[in-house]
């Protein structure tokens, strides 16, 4: 049975011989005096004074009555709980969500494996394997290869190839179907927290997927190409690692990494 709880009662109230502060209860018969005035069908079941004036003792016989059929209705019963306290329901069926999320990274060709973002409200539950590692800044990432040699550090180069993915599983952004690369110096902040934290560990030869919350992510507006706060996902393959040093040359300097 579906309750709709309002701040305002539809429900008519008993006049003079009515119990206090008691709603009507929503009984719908249609009574001879209702028809004959065109009312709403909402009769008064706790004794209202009709156009005669009832006796006292019938007045008090009617009301223990129906009293007494409210709290021996189970339907009247859970229907006047719920107007006061109205149980909380959570309409998210997660099993019914994950099953949707697969369908559309199933259309999206979206990897294997990939995780699941469930929503609930401003609520997001991400759903992946025990192999996740979870860091206390929110960042979650899986080491699909371990490298080998010395994780890079401020001010060298790192040399990676990646994919990027929204929430659905669509591919954001890839440099393999660019056909290059990405060659960036750590420390300058040049790339997104998120994925400077999620390489910087990594070593030549690995391959990783992180997964950065919205808090660690790009930017937000009509002038970036994110245009809402969602987790992104990245699968890394770090290729190389190079020391940088600076050069001048007369009034030009640059930096030069190999």
């Amino acid at each position: 049975m579906e309750l709709v709880s309002s701040s305002r009662s539809v429900l008519p109230r008993c006049g003079g011989g009515g119990v206090a502060g008691v709603a009507a209860a929503p009984f719908r018969t249609a009574s001879a005096s209702s028809r004959r005035k065109g009312t709403s069908g909402f009769v008064c079941a706790l004794g209202c004074d009709g156009e005669g004036k009832k006796s006292v003792a019938e007045g008090t016989v009617r009301r223990r009555a129906a009293l007494a059929l409210l709290l021996a209705s189970p339907a009247m019963s859970v229907a006047f709980s719920a107007h006061g306290k109205t149980k909380s329901r959570n309409p998210y069926d997660e099993r019914r969500l994950l099953q949707q999320n697969k369908k559309i990274q199933e259309a999206n060709r979206a990897p294997d494996d990939f995780p699941n973002f469930i929503r609930e409200g401003f609520e997001v539950k991400v759903v992946t394997s025990d192999n996740y590692i979870t860091r206390d800044s929110g960042l979650l990432y899986e080491d699909i290869k371990v490298g080998t040699g010395n994780s890079p550090k401020d001010g060298q180069q790192v040399i990676f190839h990646y994919v990027g993915y929204n929430e659905s599983g669509r591919r954001i952004d890839s440099t393999y179907i660019q056909g290059s690369p990405a060659k960036i110096r750590l420390g300058n902040k040049t790339l997104v927290p998120g994925f400077e934290e999620g390489i910087r560990d990594m070593k030549p030869g690995g391959k990783r997927r992180i997964i950065i919350p919205p808090e660690l992510g790009p930017p937000v507006g009509p002038s970036t190409f994110f245009s809402a706060k969602q987790f992104e996902v990245f699968d890394i393959e770090l290729l190389a690692v190079q020391d940088c040093q600076r050069r001048t040359i007369a009034f030009y300097s640059d930096v030069v990494c190999s």
